[in-house]
């Protein structure tokens, strides 16, 4: 893949670039190219970090939801707030309206852009989750977990979802993790108690035999990693406590967390994809520690170099899990370098400290 890497424009002005450039700013410059409307706004807000008034980025942003996936995936909601079928919106996966509202949130989708994801987030508040803060797959308490629960937590905050029902599922899933004031299954009577999937504290899971779900850890933990640290209450910050205990245990390189019957690790922890699910990856693990870490932990050194080794000649990464043909938006041909996973990645290493971007020379 040939990279624009002598010129780019990124204000009206333009910015020049020259031939030297490391492999990380080459891979900069190509995730700025105006044919990925969707790409280029994320690149200019997350690695740029350009201020949300910006006129390039509000310009960008507009048309990421204009002319990318955005669109694509609003044009086949329901005008009411739904994907497919109304209800909590879990199933059919990955078309309904959970799988939407997560794929939104990480293409950048923002309430204030469009009214139609207000629309979808007040939605699935009013049907997806119960009065005591679970996001359920049924609409009833006992079906909820982890990953679900971290997932819209995150996808709603980061669309700018402000509302008192979201407080409330931050505050189900830190006190689920910590055990605090959550009864056990046995206490069925109990306003708020575990079910046999969210099956206790620190991440117990289910559909993991009772054992601590990695997979799960990382979603709640990435949630937690979206809220701003001054809303951290006391029971959030000994969540995130619980989480990084956990998370850090391990060589998060190996992802060697408990599996049932001591399973080998599921091989998609080395697996870089776009859009992320309830699947997860090596990549939101090393984020989610980043996002509520107060300093960097040398534990991550590992993977951060497995992260690096992904990269190719051109500074790129390649999509290896995808959800081709199964979501509203295809993201590109597996095994080959792509736009989204790359932004991923770069997004994680510049968190980290270590991406080698010079911002200064994509400024005017």
């Amino acid at each position: 893949m040939k990279l624009p890497i002598e010129r780019t424009t990124v204000t009206e002005g333009g910015v020049t670039m020259s031939k030297e450039n490391n492999k990380d700013n080459e891979s900069f410059i190509w995730l700025l190219e105006r044919e990925d409307p969707g790409v280029r706004y994320l690149a200019l807000r997350d690695l740029l970090c350009l201020p949300a008034e910006d006129a390039e980025l509000a310009g960008a942003r507009r048309n990421a939801h204009a002319e990318g996936p955005i669109s694509q995936v609003l044009q086949a909601m329901n005008p009411e707030g739904w994907w497919v079928k109304p209800g909590p919106g879990y199933n059919p996966k990955y078309r309904s309206s959970v799988w939407a509202i997560i794929l939104l949130a990480q293409l950048g989708g923002s309430i204030k852009e469009d009214a139609r994801i207000q629309q979808a987030c007040s939605y699935m508040l009013d049907h997806g989750l119960t009065k005591y803060g679970q996001f359920s797959n049924s609409g009833a308490p006992g079906s909820t977990f982890d990953c679900l629960q971290g997932n819209l937590c995150k996808a709603l905050l980061d669309m700018g979802v402000e509302d008192e029902r979201l407080d409330l599922a931050f505050d189900w899933m830190a006190r689920s993790e910590t055990g605090d004031g959550i009864a056990p299954q046995s206490e069925k009577q109990s306003p708020q108690r575990y079910y046999a999937m969210k099956c206790g504290p620190a991440f117990a899971c289910g559909a993991t035999s009772g054992m601590p779900c990695a997979w799960g850890a990382v979603k709640v933990m990435s949630a937690f990693g979206s809220l701003p640290r001054n809303n951290w209450t006391p029971q959030i910050q000994k969540a995130v406590s619980v989480g990084l205990d956990f998370l850090l245990k391990v060589d998060p390189a190996t992802a060697a967390y408990p599996s049932r019957n001591n399973e080998r690790p599921n091989r998609s922890w080395w697996k870089f994809g776009f859009p992320v699910f309830y699947v997860t990856d090596i990549l939101q693990l090393v984020e989610a520690v980043l996002q509520t870490s107060a300093i960097y932990d040398r534990r991550l050194d590992n993977a951060i170099a497995f992260i690096r080794s992904k990269q190719d000649s051109s500074g790129c990464w390649n999509l290896d899990y995808d959800y081709t043909d199964k979501t509203w938006v295809n993201f590109g041909a597996r095994k080959t370098a792509n736009k989204w996973v790359t932004l991923r990645a770069l997004r994680v290493l510049k968190l980290a400290g270590v991406a080698t971007l010079d911002p200064q020379q994509f400024l005017p």
